[in-house]
């Protein structure tokens, strides 16, 4: 098994320099960050669904996305608002992905100084993933128990 630092060290050796492909919405207030080269998926019924990146960063509820000196949304803002925030993240290229805090909520740092963080608000580990879609790729990483934590 992969140490959760050390994984976390190969995601940033991945990420770093790729742009964001796309980002959508989830249920309820999830929100997916999609990195790389994006794959078409399709549901049972031939129904075109959101792609994935090489790598995603998956946050399923309490996440933020800021610029150098404000928040410009978050996910408890008005709905409205997403949309615009969201869009404004794809092109722009991965500068660095870290976790912070005691209980380690992840920390995307994208170029055009915009940051996007997960902070769980409920009891409960941290909701986030980095998730590696590549053949034979890396496992995902996420926050359990306090510490950080690879799954397959």
């Amino acid at each position: 098994m992969i140490e959760g630092l050390t994984l976390l060290e190969q995601y940033r050796a991945q990420l770093v320099g790729l742009p964001v492909s796309h980002v959508w919405r989830g249920h309820g207030s999830a929100l997916f960050i999609e990195f790389g080269e994006l794959t078409p998926k399709y549901g049972k019924d031939g129904r075109r669904l959101n792609s994935d990146g090489e790598f995603s960063l998956m946050i399923e509820w309490s996440w933020r996305i800021e610029v150098a000196t404000a928040i410009i949304c978050g996910s408890w803002s008005d709905e409205e608002s997403w949309p615009p925030a969201m869009s404004g993240l794809v092109g722009l290229h991965v500068v660095d992905v870290g976790v912070s805090g005691r209980l380690p909520e992840v920390l995307l740092t994208l170029s055009d100084e915009r940051y996007v963080l997960s902070f769980m608000t409920s009891d409960g580990d941290p909701a986030w993933a980095l998730i590696d879609h590549r053949t034979n790729g890396l496992p995902s990483l996420t926050s359990r128990a306090g510490r950080l934590a690879a799954e397959t």
